[in-house]
């Protein structure tokens, strides 16, 4: 492997270089909100795919229609709202392809000013869920609960992210709550303080460093995702926990199970997000074998 540096702000100069030669190009950069489409219009001036581990709709939608339809963007193969804050990795068209490296920690810079930044109609709404087609505000936290596949007790924040949202049309839910969980209040509180403060949030990323590494010792670094679906008509739920001691380590995964399918031709032109685009039961049978995941369950 071959490491290039470039600098994701010289869209003509640098990127094109980084680009040239490629078949597909992962995007791992961040913050995510400040490279949105700069990568993946370099990608496909290059003749390459285009994959984002970052995968917000604000890149999406400033990237616009994919003009060329014999080449394929997807965005969005990360499970949950944690950035990778590596550079983006260049695969020449030679090379076999190379899963991203793992990172012990739950929280980077990169994660941090993406987690300040991601509010708003195209990130999602805090205390807010889905009822009756329409996003409702006045959702509570869930203090010092009990769930399964989290150790002790947890305090659940509903989050009603544009994916969430995206889900719940789409599969035309009567309800849907989304929850962020955390093990101590530390962190909400430090995304509130820094919501409810003017300036820009970039200042607030030490403050939630460091609260998110005091809440590391009781716990050790994990990440749970934990997904109930109750039918309409009468029977049982149907469960899903994955769970993972490395958050990174598993949206790189993620990531190159989505590189290995646009350059096999599994995925089709155009612009789209791996949820729509990735076989789902595929994916989760990959993911069962992947050292990333401690646990995959389907039940």
């Amino acid at each position: 492997m071959r490491v290039v540096q470039a600098d994701e702000r010289d869209e003509r100069a640098d990127l094109a270089a980084f680009c040239a030669g490629c078949d597909v190009v992962l995007n791992c950069a961040g913050p995510s909100y400040r490279v949105l489409d700069a990568v993946a219009r370099a990608a496909l001036a290059a003749g390459a795919h285009y994959v984002d581990a970052a995968g917000d709709l604000p890149a999406m939608s400033a990237l616009g229609p994919v003009r060329d339809r014999r080449r394929g963007v997807l965005r969005g193969p990360h499970p949950r709202p944690v950035r990778a804050a590596a550079p983006a990795a260049r695969r020449p068209a030679d090379a076999p392809p190379r899963r991203p490296r793992r990172r012990a920690a739950p929280l980077g810079e990169m994660g941090a000013r993406d987690m300040l930044a991601a509010r708003g109609p195209e990130f999602g709404t805090p205390l807010a869920a889905w009822r009756d087609g329409r996003a409702v505000p006045g959702a509570r936290p869930l203090l010092g609960v009990a769930l399964p596949g989290f150790p002790g007790r947890v305090h659940a924040y509903p989050y009603l992210s544009a994916e969430a949202v995206r889900l719940a049309e789409r599969c035309d839910v009567d309800e849907l709550r989304a929850h962020t969980v955390y093990a101590s209040e530390n962190v909400p509180r430090a995304l509130a303080a820094a919501w409810a403060a003017e300036g820009p949030v970039d200042r607030h990323v030490p403050a939630l460093l460091a609260v998110a590494e005091a809440d590391l010792p009781d716990t050790g670094p994990y990440s749970t995702l934990l997904f109930q679906a109750v039918p309409r008509e009468p029977g049982p739920p149907r469960r899903l926990t994955l769970r993972t001691s490395d958050p990174n380590a598993l949206s790189g995964a993620v990531a190159a199970l989505a590189v290995r399918d646009v350059l096999a031709g599994r995925v089709g032109p155009g612009a789209g997000l791996a949820a729509d685009r990735l076989d789902p039961a595929a994916v989760l049978d990959r993911l069962r074998t992947d050292p990333a995941v401690t646990a995959a369950e389907l039940h």
